[in-house]
């Protein structure tokens, strides 16, 4: 069996997200975080619950195990038992994320998604965010719109917590005295300087940087036989 690529390291740094979330629900949104949920539920996290983004729970390979009503799915996601993983068209030190327009609202130079759910989750479950681009565009000093609320943004709300940050050169968390971002591992390849000439605010990083965990040989079998036979991560993440 060939080493791990880099997109596998960026699936195992998703999937750690849910780690000791217990019995909460998964929304991974793009591939590497879909492939992650559905890995965590095969190993680590068997309590995991999977969705199909309508009514239904379902197991690793999409058939159904549960309905979940959308009545029953609000009160999940207001209630602090849903842990979502976005994406950001911009993101802050303190994790205000952007995936509204690019420049001033009122006259924005690009359009992009909207606001859509990001407020709600970000204040009423823990939500992480998945960028398969480091760069000066999407880590910024302020975001042009604020969707997902940043911890200097929260004011103590209750489930209010970003976990982790995942981008294609490592893993970034808010483990600071101020709640700003912090460096917590590199993917193998990456170097310190590397994420700093990408990141467009002065990030916390500590005197000595771990890699990020490597995958195991049980792990890399299921993403490559099981999870993702196919190989599109390597479509998303380039080695």
């Amino acid at each position: 069996m060939t080493g791990p690529s880099r997109a596998e390291y960026c699936v195992i740094a998703c999937a750690e997200a849910w780690r000791d979330d217990g019995e909460v629900l998964a929304s991974p949104m793009g591939l590497i975080p879909s492939i992650g949920a559905r890995l965590a539920r095969l190993t680590f996290a068997p309590d995991l619950l999977l969705t199909d983004g309508e009514a239904l729970l379902v197991r690793p390979d999409g058939t159904p195990e549960g309905w979940l009503p959308y009545r029953e799915h609000l009160a999940w996601v207001t209630g602090g038992r849903r842990h979502v993983m976005m994406g950001a068209s911009q993101i802050d030190r303190f994790g205000n994320q952007n995936i509204a327009c690019i420049g001033d609202w009122e006259r924005p130079r690009r359009q992009l998604l909207g606001v859509r759910g990001a407020p709600v989750n970000t204040l009423n479950n823990p939500t992480s965010y998945w960028i398969p681009r480091h760069s000066r565009r999407v880590f910024v000093e302020r975001v042009d719109m604020v969707c997902g609320v940043g911890y200097d943004r929260a004011a103590g709300a209750r489930y209010h917590r970003i976990p982790r940050v995942v981008s294609d050169l490592g893993v970034f968390d808010f483990a600071t005295s101020d709640r700003s971002m912090r460096l917590a591992s590199l993917h193998p390849g990456a170097s310190v300087e590397q994420v700093r000439e990408a990141t467009g605010f002065e990030l916390t990083v500590p005197d000595e940087v771990p890699p990020t965990r490597e995958p195991t040989g049980e792990e890399l079998r299921l993403i490559r036989e099981v999870v993702d036979p196919s190989g599109a991560r390597a479509g998303e993440v380039a080695s």
